[in-house]
């Protein structure tokens, strides 16, 4: 089993989708659990602040540290073993290969740190394991990589998918080549016919086929 813990301040945006279809599947099962921390409970003063306004000037407010640090310390003191991923533009980015990896971890727990606001103090990432960028684009918080992340691991969990071979021959499982090009009833659509060698029954032709319409995508990942 695998255990996510979500540091986060809206926990109501998260609920709803780990709460259907294969999230919930893999909850129901067993394979996943999924645990919230809501970071104001850490906040300080009688308004529980997270944040403050940046030293140095400038738009916005920044997480301070002392209630990211007690959340995290708290949960390290149940589990020394537990990792802790950041979603952050500065991060390495985020792809099938380390899904993989991190799905593959047995009995693993990692805690998401959900940033909001401008940012977070620097001085957080001591407490950082991984540092995860999803593309070259802004959020307004990070509970849509959060999200993301645990999607892309649990679907790969045994068990949670269904077929043995599921995960193996979907797009980016060998690189980055896309899947080939599928298609279901009905066989003529609207004068678009499907491709007669999928009806051959001949599975080498058929592989072969599939093979050689797989495809590449035009944006290119570096160091994936």
């Amino acid at each position: 089993m695998i255990k996510f813990t979500i540091i986060t301040l809206f926990q109501e945006a998260l609920e709803p989708y780990l709460n259907t279809s294969m999230m919930w599947k893999a909850k129901e099962k067993g394979l996943a659990e999924f645990e919230f921390v809501n970071l104001r409970d850490y906040g300080l003063g009688p308004h529980k602040s997270v944040d403050d306004t940046p030293y140095g000037g400038g738009d916005g407010m920044l997480l301070r540290c002392e209630p990211v640090y007690t959340a995290i310390e708290e949960i390290k003191a149940k589990d020394p073993d537990a990792i802790v991923i950041l979603p952050t533009p500065a991060g390495a980015l985020w792809t099938q290969k380390k899904a993989t990896e991190f799905s593959a971890r047995e009995n693993a727990h990692y805690v998401i740190l959900c940033p909001h606001y401008e940012g977070y103090d620097e001085r957080i990432l001591d407490l950082i394991d991984y540092q995860i960028c999803l593309g070259p684009y802004v959020l307004t918080g990070g509970e849509l990589p959060a999200l993301i992340m645990i999607d892309s691991i649990t679907r790969l969990i045994p068990g949670v998918l269904g077929g043995e071979t599921s995960a193996e021959i979907e797009s980016f499982s060998d690189g980055l080549n896309i899947e080939y090009p599928q298609y279901t009833k009905p066989y003529d659509f609207r004068g678009k016919t499907v491709p007669d060698i999928l009806l051959s029954g001949n599975h080498g032709e058929v592989d072969k086929w599939r093979a050689e319409h797989t495809k590449t995508p035009e944006w290119e990942i570096k160091n994936a």
